[in-house]
């Protein structure tokens, strides 16, 4: 779709107005070609200025095998009260978040939408430039991102976003809604702290790092001991530096370890924003290979589930699943899981600070996250190939020339295959797993029982 125009950061009266013009988007009406959801002031222009820079260097970014490359457009979306502004680095392995809120934008309230956004070369230059705090006009809209400087116009075109993105949206959500706060550093503390990280990529093969919260501040630890979060690729951290100049604290992040590496988020707040950076477990891992939602995918209840409950959301900024489950009649499990499959759709984020789930809608239909998952599609053609026995216990799914043995304990499935041997579970079920959980699915449906 075209644009209307360039969008342009200009001298205006009373301060300078930065316009980001539409092309094309979803909103609460459905699609339209130039809808405009947010229209006021920022209250610190110099921070948002910093924290869209940072969410565009992890777009632009590659922390694993670095290879010369395009950047990816950010996604940006409008929630009621704040603004959010999200992307991936191109080895999927860094997501990144910043969230506008309802103090940040000077309490002006926004419409509702979601697009993406690309920031290029040019665009950052202009964005740099922002060095004071005078007042800025923000006007946003969802396909096209662009600035006019006294040296002219400087127009960005829009770059589809991948399938990896979807599927990393997916998994981020997952993994950040186990993750609780770990540690608060100071603004001085934090300064130290990032500032004491490698800049390089050489740190990227040598493992996990750890970080154990001693006082006031991080200490580095070489095993991950009681309370030690997990830092996987210290570089991969370098676009907080952004906003270090604003930042008020540190938060961080991360799921209790059992000694393997695990992911984590690091969260810089900032006035009237934060800036939250989530890690995979190792810089050589992109979180749209971590499998976390997959059971979610693989069963009939969920699907149904989430039909129900996309009907109950309403661009929420928070979405309380115990509040769901008593509209839509189900559990909390069933909406979780409900949660989790419209996630693979990039329809619900986590907002670790709010500890709760948001409302997005990404140019994606339902089912694209099904059709290019390969563990999925290889699940469901053993199943369809009649390649699952249930019979007895474990099951078995012929594979190539092998039958692999499938068993279950305590509602966990495990599998004598090489990728079990290898990630015991940590990046979620084996296609023969998977195989074997939709077989007993259908059993159950087939032979008429409860769900």
């Amino acid at each position: 779709m075209a644009y209307s125009r360039p969008s342009a950061l200009e001298s205006a009266p009373g301060g300078q107005l930065l316009g980001l013009e539409t092309s094309g988007g979803l909103t609460p009406t459905g699609a339209e070609a130039h809808p405009r959801f947010f229209s006021g002031f920022l209250a610190s222009p110099r921070a948002a200025a910093r924290g869209l820079l940072a969410v565009a260097d992890v777009a632009g970014a590659r922390y694993y095998q670095r290879i010369l490359g395009g950047s990816l457009d950010p996604v940006v979306t409008g929630n009621g009260d704040r603004l959010r502004f999200e992307s991936f680095s191109g080895c999927c392995g860094v997501y990144a978040r910043l969230d506008v809120e309802p103090d940040g934008l000077d309490g002006a309230r926004t419409g509702h939408g979601t697009t993406n956004v690309d920031v290029n070369s040019p665009l950052r230059e202009a964005l740099s430039r922002m060095t004071g705090d005078d007042p800025l006009h923000l006007r946003v809209g969802p396909d096209e991102l662009a600035v006019t400087t006294a040296e002219g116009p400087v127009v960005e075109k829009k770059v589809p976003l991948p399938d990896r993105w979807l599927r990393g949206f997916a998994e981020a959500q997952v993994v950040s809604a186990g993750f609780d706060l770990r540690a608060e550093l100071s603004a001085g503390e934090a300064v130290r702290f990032l500032r004491s990280l490698p800049r390089g990529s050489g740190t990227a093969s040598r493992g996990a790092r750890w970080v154990v919260p001693a006082g006031k501040t991080l200490r580095p630890t070489t095993r991950p001991v009681p309370g030690a979060v997990c830092l996987p690729g210290p570089e991969r951290l370098a676009a907080l530096r952004r906003v270090l100049r604003d930042a008020t604290a540190l938060r961080v992040y991360g799921p209790v370890t059992d000694g393997e590496p695990t992911a984590s988020a690091w969260e810089a707040v900032l006035p009237g924003m934060r800036l939250t950076l989530t890690l995979s477990p190792s810089a050589a891992r992109g979180f749209s290979g971590e499998g976390g939602v997959l059971e979610a995918l693989a069963t009939g209840e969920a699907a149904e589930d989430a039909e129900l409950v996309s009907v109950l959301l309403a661009w929420e900024p928070r979405i309380d699943p115990a509040e769901l489950a008593g509209q839509a009649g189900l559990t909390v499990e069933r909406v979780r899981a409900a949660l989790t499959r419209l996630g693979t759709a990039g329809r619900v984020g986590y907002d670790l600070a709010d500890a709760s789930y948001f409302h997005r809608e990404l140019p994606y239909d339902a089912d694209r996250a099904e059709r290019h998952n390969p563990r999925l599609v290889s699940a469901r053609a053993l199943l369809s190939s009649g390649a699952v026995a249930l019979e007895g216990e474990p099951a078995s799914v012929a594979s190539g020339e092998r039958r692999y043995q499938v068993r279950e304990a305590d509602g966990v499935l495990s599998c004598t295959c090489q990728w079990w041997a290898e990630y015991r579970g940590r990046r979620g079920p084996c296609k023969h797993a998977l195989a074997v959980r939709m077989a007993r699915r259908e059993a159950v449906v087939t032979s008429g029982g409860a769900r």
